[in-house]
């Protein structure tokens, strides 16, 4: 079976390179051929997965060397895959999921003149993706690494002929372009501590370093999930990419782009217990960036923005999880998992939405989809349930744990985990109550519009990949709680330690059911009870800075931007005035001092002459003057 586990890499990647490079005599079939190629990596990872769990939990872990890419010396980098637990559980919910939203995208992009290359391009996504988990080395991951921002930034910007998607798009890039300097630093110091890259010698060791290097490699790792996973203070690209077609939006917040810092940071759990302070600062971000992101989704009336902001905000769960160490490595990735079904499940519906309604994305102009689009309604419905953590829905268990894990932390660091987690659970209830009112109930606001749309479901192609994934929204959770099915799954990998809280679960449950509720109870006095105004209206002033996703953009602005202004100018002043002027200077002195110098060289006999006779003069006074003295 070793030998197998690089196909999981090639079948989309040549699905890429076919569709990328076959030419249009694939436009009319291409797409489905990125359809099957993706669906194959997929059943073949089901077939390792049938394969590893007919093993010992020792023995699952699969290794496939396929040749040395960098041997000189010490510096030895290979192509090598490694299939453990937590590389299986991401190869399936890629491929898995990928599957899905390629079907669904042979609807939604339909009448898009370009839709091979948009399939060679998700191709590419998952063949990147896939590389990124599966490497067994530092250096192979970030290969992967930068593949998937290539992807993205495709993707994103794949209708370039608007301007927002093609600023988005380079915003995305350069963004990541900080976080991917991060791991590229953490590598050189791994390279520098351990002498090697790879996995096994870096994190079996990692205790032997000193904690200044581990902390150092760590918070360069922080920064390179910050980066991809859209966490402060590197969130600012998330938002303007939903410029992009839908089915990147949900490849990108479900399956692949933004779940890339989580597997980082739980892959090199090793190294983040032996960095307790890093750990801290991991913590530390994902509790701030649980409530941004939760505070921004509430004031946006785009719905692919409101779920952008829930997904930073989920995301901010499973890093805080992650940042728990043992206690919570197993709850970051069961909540990844739960959350790609069902945010998933949202994106599409989303576009499902945008597509019974002209592409319109202001929730204001919506109001009573429900009848008009019953599946939509009812597998958004769904995944919206599970995402609030409705009681026996996937969200409920996994955002369970790691409310439960977060006061486990003991202290008044739990308390106050703790009470963030619960808080954060409230605002998604909130926000996510506000998204399912303002589309699918109230008044038909759409009437009357100049362009009035006329709502209807989407196609099949569309709606069964939405009904797929509204099954894994409402089981997904409960399958992996049973006999802590999934936390043993990934214990060889995480090393799982039972966190002792100071409230008992069912007290936790309680309160998180609580504040869910309130939350909840909240969004329908304002949306459910009042009719929704046409125009939003001005809001307090934590409303307006929430909309503006809280003045990121202008701090980065102020932080970077004019700094960076001012830089250049400086640089552009000196490089004129000094540089070139100090060259252009001595070029005109030289210039000037030959030009004047050329006129002794006048070709006149009587000049020279003169020049000699005025010169054995100045000779004859000298010699006289000096025999004087």
């Amino acid at each position: 079976m070793e030998s197998l586990i690089g196909l999981l890499v090639g079948f989309p990647l040549l699905g890429a390179a076919v569709l990328l490079c076959g030419g249009k005599r694939l436009e009319k079939t291409g797409h489905w051929l990125g359809v099957v190629l993706a669906g194959a990596s997929f059943v073949l990872g089901a077939v390792l997965f049938f394969d590893m769990l007919g093993k010992s939990a020792d023995e699952r872990a699969l290794h496939q060397h396929l040749f040395s890419w960098v041997p000189v010396e010490s510096f030895q980098a290979d192509v090598a895959f490694q299939l453990d637990q937590l590389a299986m559980t991401f190869v399936l919910l890629i491929t898995g999921v990928g599957t899905l939203i390629h079907i669904y995208s042979v609807g939604y992009m339909e009448h898009d003149e370009r839709r091979r290359r948009f399939f060679g391009y998700l191709n590419l996504f998952l063949a990147a993706m896939l590389l990124l988990v599966l490497a067994d080395n530092y250096l192979l991951l970030y290969v992967g690494w930068e593949g998937v921002g290539l992807a993205s930034y495709l993707l994103i910007g794949f209708w370039q002929h608007k301007p927002s998607a093609a600023v988005a798009a380079k915003k995305a890039f350069l963004v990541n372009r900080v976080g991917d300097a991060g791991l590229a630093i953490a590598i050189f110091l791994m390279f520098t501590t351990f002498g090697s890259f790879a996995f096994a010698p870096v994190l079996s060791n990692a205790t032997e370093a000193g904690e200044g290097k581990l902390t150092a490699i760590g918070l360069m790792l922080l920064l390179a999930a910050c980066g991809k996973s859209a966490q402060v203070p590197l969130q600012s690209w998330l938002g303007d990419a939903m410029e992009g077609p839908t089915p990147v939006s949900a490849l990108i917040h479900a399956a692949t782009m933004v779940t890339a810092g989580v597997y980082l940071i739980t892959r090199s759990g090793a190294i983040f217990n032996a960095a307790p302070d890093a750990q801290t600062v991991v913590v530390v971000v994902g509790a701030v960036t649980l409530l941004y992101g939760a505070i921004v989704g509430c004031a946006k009336d785009d719905i692919k923005k409101a779920l952008a902001g829930s997904t930073m905000s989920q995301i901010g769960y499973m890093v805080l999880a992650a940042g728990l160490g043992p206690i919570g490595y197993a709850f970051a990735i069961m909540h990844l998992v739960t959350h790609g079904f069902f945010k998933a499940g949202l994106f599409l519906g989303a576009g499902s939405v945008m597509h019974g309604m002209n592409d319109e994305v202001d929730m204001r102009r919506y109001g009573g989809l429900r009848k008009y689009m019953p599946v939509t309604f009812v597998t958004f419905g769904l995944g919206y349930l599970a995402i609030i953590g409705f009681p026996g829905l996937s969200g409920f268990f996994s955002k369970d744990q790691i409310i439960e894990a977060a006061f486990a932390k003991g202290g008044t660091q739990g308390w106050i985990l703790g009470a963030v987690t619960l808080l954060g659970a409230a605002i998604t209830a909130y926000y996510m109550t506000r998204v399912m009112l303002m589309t699918f109930f109230g008044e038909e606001r759409w009437r009357g519009q100049a362009n009035e749309p006329h709502p209807h479901e989407s196609p099949k192609s569309m709606t069964i990949p939405m009904i797929v994934l509204a099954f894994g929204s409402v089981f997904a959770g409960g399958l992996f709680k049973i006999g802590e099915s999934f936390v043993h799954w990934l214990e060889p990998v995480t090393q799982f330690e039972h966190g002792h809280s100071p409230l008992s679960a069912p007290v936790v449950t309680g309160a998180t059911v609580v504040t869910m509720l309130i939350g909840v109870g909240a969004a329908w006095l304002q949306y459910g009870r009042r009719p929704v105004p046409a125009e939003a209206p001005r809001g307090s002033l934590l409303t307006r800075a929430a909309r503006r996703d809280l003045l990121q953009d202008d701090l980065n602005h102020v932080a970077l931007v004019l700094p960076g202004e001012y830089l250049t100018r400086g640089l552009v002043y000196v490089d004129n005035k000094v540089v070139d002027g100090a060259v252009n200077g001595t070029a005109a002195a030289f210039g000037g001092l030959s030009g004047r110098t050329r006129r002794l060289q006048n070709g006149f006999v009587r000049s020279y002459a003169v020049s000699m006779f005025g010169g054995a003069a100045i000779l004859v006074a000298a010699t006289l003057l000096m025999r004087a003295v």
